[in-house]
């Protein structure tokens, strides 16, 4: 009786994370993650691919990471390669809340400069998590080689990004400021910025590169 108790419950959960109202997914979402069971893992990570809030799209991360990493990682890899910018994007968050770095091979120089802003924004702050020892001046290059991409919110997250990986980014924003592109160099000062004075507001420290760009300087000069 209690294992078909368990399969009704569970039956119900799968159901309801496809319910038209957020609220009843938002609450699937959650009995999955609160009683985790291997058979929700691949509902969880496609219903992910597809969830339009953001809250619910949460949700369905933290019931992946309440279950087993030797479930999700091998799942959440393969959407990585999927041709849907959702799935992508969700995956990357999902593997960067798991934090295991088995999964860091993954994070590929094709997702840290994904077409899709959304997808490669996840890219950066995943791989700033997973990033094994030694291998942080190699993404310090490989995101510095974004900078300029973008509207103020995808720049932020990159210049966040640059900064949590610490002074191991200074030769290569030290490169971007005397690189052809002005909108290279603004990024790359206003980063140097942040990283310098953390409390810098990224509006303030963009403007007053802005400036110096504009005076024909890359901030290097004295």
């Amino acid at each position: 009786m209690t294992t078909t108790r368990q399969d009704t419950d569970a039956l119900r959960a799968l159901q309801g994370l496809e319910d038209a109202r957020s609220s009843v997914r938002l609450r699937a979402a959650l009995a999955v993650g609160t009683t985790p069971d291997p058979r929700f893992v691949d509902k969880l990570i496609e219903r992910c691919a597809i969830e339009p809030e953001f809250f619910v799209r949460d949700m369905l991360t933290w019931a992946l990471t309440r279950h087993p990493v030797s479930l999700t990682l091998p799942e959440l890899v393969r959407e990585l390669r999927s041709e849907r910018a959702q799935a992508r994007s969700q995956a990357l968050h999902t593997l960067s809340k798991i934090g295991d770095r088995q999964a860091w091979p993954a994070i590929t120089g094709a997702l840290l400069s994904d077409a899709d802003d959304e997808v490669a924004r996840s890219a950066w702050r995943t791989a700033v998590v997973l990033v094994p020892e030694g291998e942080e001046p190699a993404l310090a290059a490989a995101l510095a080689g974004q900078l300029g991409r973008g509207g103020r919110e995808t720049q932020l997250s990159l210049s966040r990004a640059l900064v949590a990986l610490g002074d191991v980014i200074v030769p290569a924003l030290h490169a971007a400021t005397t690189a052809p592109d002005p909108r290279v160099r603004t990024h790359a000062l206003a980063t140097q910025r942040l990283l310098r004075e953390p409390d810098t507001g990224f509006e303030y420290a963009i403007e007053e590169a802005k400036r110096v760009v504009a005076l024909g300087g890359s901030g290097q000069e004295g």
